[in-house]
């Protein structure tokens, strides 16, 4: 048994505490000890050490099976991967399809789902075997689970692919225990607390969210990500109902929280003392409107954590200590105008075992007066192997993220993708300036902007913005767009373009793909 098994395992069956799963039909919770959901994980391991399946796909929605296939997983020695149900609007059958394919090239010829999900899946046929988790991750067993299947790799983790094509990091077990370690000692996760997520357990965030809850012994309540979509607010309600003392979202939902917040009533974060602000750069006036507004319903301010992760770490970077609460930064730019200020969210220091350096790129050298800023390179216990298929990675290396950024006071604190500069001018414009700016405009769904440089024969050269909108008047909204960008971020977009809402491309865990965007729009006839 892995090190990662073994401490899942110590931490499941020594806890008191419960694993709450919510039932969408019903609005209902239901209640199952960690206890109960080790036995049923022993019975999925023991089947997958029967089977002799080196690899474990999952699909569904996150019932008490599902959670317990993933620990079985681990359990069994054998490496999980976790991929996303059809997005609305998707063809099942093609959906089916295109989920068996891309298990069978990383290697998953064994796959545990439930429902419409498993239905679809079986449907499809083919080499990969398509098993009914409910069936399987039994409630009650009467002996101890001790084989296992002996994988180097506990899971198989895909990259968001929001700036390239997905890529799959191969996470050992060691590397994903070191990084559910610093997160529980970063946070101080233990048996007093209780954890609530929404997340999808396919994205690196849900899943760690789920083991770090699971190995501080905490309890947990553990909603579908669908139904958060169908009512965002219905979160509060369950930070309430929970008593939670721990939460994570990503921006988009703070935003939404704080943007509406007179809708909000009755609910009640005293008790909340750590949320989590990740997967997505973070907006700092978005989440102060959030901090300022969720006050009057006893939120502490110090409660909010921006933080910085990627999937090739296992997750976790940087975390913010408990109470540290959102730090700006606020920078001045230079420019041959004079420049301008601008803010940016402090995002903690290196997790226990992680180091962070920022390398040097010519392109930024004086472009921030006394920052150094430049790429963000990483290195320690929680990195991957490689990815799959690619030149395996040196843990004593440092590997580049991709991502502008600079320390202050050893704290990290990110710009933006290198990727996804914008240049007009001579100016390096990061796009989550404008967007943060554009998407105070009426109309404008808050998270669905997207800010590019272009030069294409069908778009104006400089900056395009490019927005979902639903309102009466585009004319107004344009405008009022342009004069707020040209205000604030002291640049004149050189077209606007609206679409309608749910139109701009995204990955599965949500993320804007700007360069699909710029294609899209340069290729446009």
């Amino acid at each position: 048994m892995s090190v990662l098994a073994q401490a899942l395992s110590a931490a499941m069956t020594g806890s008191n505490n419960d694993l709450h799963v919510f039932d969408t039909a019903a609005g209902t919770w239901h209640r199952h000890p960690w206890a109960e959901v080790h036995a049923r994980a022993e019975n999925v391991a023991e089947r997958i050490c029967a089977e002799g399946a080196q690899a474990v796909g999952l699909v569904g929605d996150p019932n008490v099976e599902f959670i317990a296939a993933i620990t079985g997983a681990l359990l069994a020695g054998a490496a999980v991967s976790i991929l996303p149900g059809p997005v609305r609007g998707a063809d099942p059958q093609r959906w089916a399809r295109a989920t068996l394919s891309r298990f069978e090239s990383i290697g998953v010829r064994s796959v545990f789902s439930h429902g419409t999900h498993l239905r679809e899946l079986d449907s499809v046929g083919g080499d990969v075997t398509v098993a009914d988790v409910t069936a399987v991750a039994l409630a009650q067993r009467s002996t101890t689970h001790h084989g296992t299947v002996g994988s180097a790799v506990a899971v198989l983790q895909g990259t968001a692919g929001s700036t390239g094509t997905p890529r799959t990091a191969q996470l050992s077990p060691e590397a994903v225990l070191a990084n559910l370690r610093a997160l529980v000692d970063r946070v101080g996760v233990g048996a007093d607390d209780t954890g609530h997520s929404w997340l999808p357990l396919y994205h690196d965030m849900g899943l760690s969210f789920l083991l770090t809850t699971a190995l501080g012994g905490a309890n947990l309540w553990h909603a579908p990500t669908s139904a958060f979509s169908a009512q965002p607010f219905g979160w509060l309600a369950w930070l309430t109902e929970s008593r939670a003392t721990l939460t994570a979202a990503p921006n988009m939902a703070y935003n939404i929280v704080g943007k509406y917040a007179r809708l909000v009533s009755d609910v009640d974060f005293s008790h909340l003392r750590f949320a989590l602000n990740g997967g997505e750069p973070v907006d700092c006036d978005g989440s102060q409107r959030f901090a300022t507004e969720m006050a009057r319903f006893g939120l502490d301010p110090g409660a909010l954590a921006p933080s910085y992760g990627l999937a090739e770490s296992n997750c976790a970077v940087s975390v913010p200590t408990p109470g540290s609460g959102l730090r700006l930064d606020e920078i001045h730019v230079v420019s041959d105008d004079g420049g301008f200020v601008r803010k940016h969210a402090v995002l903690g220091e290196a997790i226990p075992g992680m180091e962070i350096r920022v390398a040097p790129r010519e392109q930024f050298v004086d472009s921030i007066a006394d920052r150094e800023v430049g790429e963000v390179e990483i290195r320690g216990t929680s990195m991957m192997t490689g990815y799959l298929g690619e030149t395996p990675v040196d843990h004593g290396n440092w590997f580049p993220t991709g991502d502008i950024g600079y320390l202050l006071d050893g704290s990290l604190v990110i710009c933006g993708r290198a990727k996804e500069i914008i240049t007009v001018a001579g100016r390096n414009i990061f796009p989550t300036e404008i967007e943060q700016v554009a998407a105070q405009v009426d109309g404008i769904r808050p998270g669905a902007v997207v800010a590019i440089g272009t030069d294409g024969p069908s778009t104006r050269p400089g900056l395009v913005i490019a927005a979902e909108f639903k309102g009466a008047d585009e004319p107004a909204a344009r405008s009022a767009l342009v004069q707020r960008v040209a205000s604030e971020c002291g640049v004149v977009p050189a077209e606007v373009v609206f679409v309608r809402p749910g139109s701009l491309p995204r990955t599965s865990s949500g993320k804007l793909r700007r360069l699909e965007v710029k294609r899209n729009l340069e290729a446009a006839p």
